[in-house]
């Protein structure tokens, strides 16, 4: 399983995740939206994503992303200026959360030298305070 947070204006983005017959990921609704200097909304926002796991669905065809509207842009580039990204995978019950960067061809992919594992048995909580901290701490070096 694996959910995506895009930091975008101060904003947290969290859709909810699908994963498609041909075994890749797609974002879907619901999302959630938090200030991303609310912690207690944020840690509140990555639980509820994360409680929803990852669901299987067919891809349609190229849908346009969900979070463009939650963030009132209208073009996925649009949304990825001045955009941040993490991902928190999850295998057999281990967790990893993983820090996007720009790839020179537009999008996003994980930096590796930013991938955190966590302690085996980590509970969804503990998930949800270390991503926020995380989100909190590049939003307050992006403002300096």
């Amino acid at each position: 399983m694996l959910w995506h947070l895009y930091l975008r204006n101060g904003r947290a983005y969290l859709p909810s995740v699908g994963q498609t017959e041909a075994g890749f990921y797609l974002d879907i609704e619901p999302v959630e939206v938090a200030l991303a200097t609310d912690a207690e909304a944020l840690q509140r926002a990555i639980k509820e994503v994360m409680s929803r796991g990852s669901q299987r669905r067919l891809a349609p065809p190229f849908p346009k992303p969900v979070v463009l509207k939650h963030a009132k842009v209208k073009s996925w580039s649009a949304f990825e200026k001045g955009a941040l990204n993490w991902t928190i995978v999850e295998k057999s019950g281990d967790y990893q959360i993983k820090r996007g960067r720009t790839r020179p061809d537009g999008g996003w992919e994980d930096d590796p030298t930013r991938i955190e594992s966590l302690p085996p048995g980590t509970a969804p909580e503990k998930i949800a305070e270390r991503l926020a901290s995380l989100v909190q701490a590049a939003l307050g070096s992006s403002q300096q």
